[in-house]
């Protein structure tokens, strides 16, 4: 079986040898990168199951980093893992397009838990069954991992395209932010982070770009639905 594929952008070395050698343990195939800069020639020239991203990068910030990863229509599966723990920049970073967040000092088994998840959502061939969804002027293909509005592209990050699928399994079903999580990130749900809401949010805003029809409506008190 062809190994996966990380790319550890960190410019600690001690953190990214660890990160290194964790994910290595774990039969991984890794690359380090220790600035913004490298990072970028890095992902230029070759292809990544996942990004690991460290924020507080010398030169190019990470939070610059995922904004030239995203513009230019890359969306591998990014995990940032940061020492920032302010709620309010890891709301900014997912709004970036980041698919998950750790904080650093961080436990290896956590890590290592989060990098499979994210690894198999990139990898993942419809999963509950459907391959192509259809709901009002929306199509998704879940095998090619494509999906259009109005037979527009929808350039979307792994945990957009997760969560819109989710919903067009089930249009007019309210989902609580508690199921989204736990069938897009495969964990148990703690209820204190934004991370659903970050994510839907960037996803209504990529639908409006195209229709500003609304799609997805917030149920007060439960979560959300599509309509």
């Amino acid at each position: 079986m062809e190994k996966k594929s990380i790319l550890v952008i960190e410019d600690d070395q001690e953190i990214n040898l660890l990160l290194k050698s964790i994910l290595e343990q774990e039969n991984y195939q890794v690359t380090s990168a220790y600035s913004g800069s490298e990072g970028i020639l890095r992902i230029e020239n070759s292809d990544y199951n996942l990004i690991l991203l460290d924020l507080m990068l010398p030169g190019m910030t990470g939070e610059e980093l995922l904004e030239k990863i995203r513009a230019s229509g890359n969306q591998t599966p990014v995990m940032v893992i940061s020492a920032k723990q302010d709620i309010a920049e890891k709301v900014k970073v997912l709004r970036l397009g980041a698919d998950d967040y750790i904080t650093k000092p961080f436990n290896s088994e956590e890590v290592l838990g989060r990098v499979e998840v994210q690894i198999r959502h990139g990898a993942s061939i419809s999963p509950k069954g459907k391959k192509l969804i259809h709901w009002r002027d929306l199509q998704m293909d879940t095998e090619k991992r494509e999906a259009s509005l109005q037979g527009k592209t929808l350039s979307l990050t792994n945990a957009e395209f997760d969560i819109l699928a989710l919903f067009m399994r089930q249009p007019e079903h309210a989902f609580s932010k508690k199921e989204i999580y736990e069938n897009v990130w495969d964990g148990p749900y703690y209820g204190d982070d934004n991370t659903v809401s970050v994510h839907v949010s960037n996803l209504r805003k990529k639908l409006g770009q195209i229709n500003s029809d609304e799609y997805i409506k917030t149920v007060w008190g439960v979560g959300f639905i599509m309509v």
